[in-house]
């Protein structure tokens, strides 16, 4: 069991008492929160989930597996990571299928994907076009079933960047999903 106070800055009761959030986890993956003043005691608990999914779904949402940024200069971004944040990063990897080049930056709970153009045809070279400072290109995040994620999301009217899954920098199967049905955001979807 582990026990973690938190300070709720300014929230008070309506007495003027600080509130103090207790929160304890314990062995079953179960949190219990408490919170509570002088005289003032509730608890609710939750299960959390590594994956989500609505009921009865043929697959679910994992983590966030990486960041992805388009960097107009990967030796000037890698060295801002490596040797001014102190990051450990990986090496510089081609991937002409996909028009670009990949370093990964390990932050510990995930990643960052600094991108490249590779080639005339590269998607971060018209990025970078729009934005030359560079800046975030997509989010990845993981599913247990990327097939049963893309059929689900087509019928949903998700939109998808390719008829297929490609494999991505992990050489794991991915997929794009358009940014206009994804509130602005590019997503990638990564089997897990």
């Amino acid at each position: 069991m582990i026990l973690v106070p938190t300070y709720k800055h300014g929230v008070h009761n309506a007495e003027g008492c600080r509130l103090v959030e207790i929160v304890v986890v314990l062995p079953n993956a179960y949190f219990l929160s408490v919170a509570s003043s002088s005289n003032y005691l509730s608890t609710h608990s939750t299960k959390p989930s590594l994956h989500q999914g609505l009921p009865g779904s043929l697959w679910k949402l994992g983590r966030l597996n990486h960041i992805a940024i388009a960097v107009p200069d990967m030796e000037k971004a890698t060295a801002l990571y490596r040797d001014v944040l102190g990051a450990t990063v990986s090496e510089q990897v081609p991937l002409p299928e996909h028009g670009v080049y990949t370093v990964f930056v390990e932050l510990g709970n995930t990643k960052l994907e600094l991108l490249h153009p590779l080639g005339e045809k590269s998607p971060i070279a018209g990025f970078l076009l729009k934005n030359k400072s560079g800046g975030m290109h997509h989010i990845c995040i993981e599913v247990d079933n990327i097939n049963a994620a893309i059929a689900d999301l087509k019928e949903k009217n998700i939109r998808t960047l390719s008829a297929e899954p490609r494999i991505g920098a992990h050489g794991k199967p991915v997929m794009f999903l358009h940014p206009k049905d994804c509130d602005g955001v590019l997503v990638e979807l990564e089997e897990a």
